[in-house]
């Protein structure tokens, strides 16, 4: 096994339970499964709109995942005391728009309130990864604030191709190179999946990737326990 961690996020076996209104595939019977195939931990986003995860997935989250749970969320108000409520291991600042279908980049590091949110979290103990672009005026901005970690936005290269999936590539190593450099941790995630993660986990200072669609996508064909080892495999291969 290699030394990159795998957070599989769960978000999307809510979308399925959501789609039908009713209590089930649940996410937290997922996140045990995953865990049990091999997962280093468990990614969750509360979104303003709950269009998936809801607050009970969350708080049954905080009481059954036995290895990394990762709140994503915006940095509102509202998150911040729920966040402060459950305790997450990790929350992890993302961009939010209510008429986007996934995440579509990152943080802008120099956004009003960004800084007061994460001292209230680390002040809580909760441990704070902001999710950026790997442009290095971003990531220096990022470091400012003295999150723990970041997590860099890897759609760029996952819908690139040829000789533009190499220079993609480069900038998410040149990122994480600075990043670390500056004291950061580093993850990557968005839009990995199992012919594309391996370029990502070879970049040394690249120690955990969060992913999900992909996963459930598999899991629908071959089962969660598969899908998850099968990209545990992808990882180290």
């Amino acid at each position: 096994m290699g030394n990159t961690r795998l957070h599989v996020n769960i978000d999307h076996v809510a979308t399925l339970r959501q789609a039908r209104g009713v209590s089930y595939p649940d996410p937290v019977w997922a996140a045990a499964i995953c865990e049990l195939a091999g997962a280093h931990g468990i990614t969750a986003h509360l979104r303003e709109d709950r269009r998936h995860i809801v607050d009970r997935d969350l708080r049954l989250l905080r009481q059954t995942v036995r290895t990394v749970l990762n709140m994503e969320m915006a940095s509102t108000a509202e998150m911040v005391e729920i966040a402060l409520a459950v305790k997450p291991d990790i929350c992890t600042l993302v961009p939010e728009k209510r008429e986007e279908r996934t995440t579509e980049g990152g943080l802008d590091p120099a956004a009003s309130g960004l800084g007061a949110t994460i001292e209230r979290l680390r002040g809580a103990g909760i441990r704070v990864s902001l999710f950026i672009g790997a442009e290095p005026d971003v990531v220096r901005a990022a470091a400012r604030l003295k999150p723990h970690m970041i997590e860099l936005h890897t759609g760029e290269y996952c819908n690139a191709r040829g000789d533009a999936a190499e220079k993609e590539l480069g900038r998410l190593a040149r990122g994480a190179e600075l990043a670390a450099s500056l004291g950061l941790r580093v993850a990557a995630g968005h839009g990995l999946d199992y012919p594309n993660v391996g370029p990502v986990a070879e970049i040394a200072e690249i120690e955990e990737l969060n992913i999900g669609h992909a996963i459930v996508a598999r899991a629908v064909l071959v089962g969660l326990e598969r899908a998850v080892m099968d990209m545990l495999a992808a990882i180290d291969a």
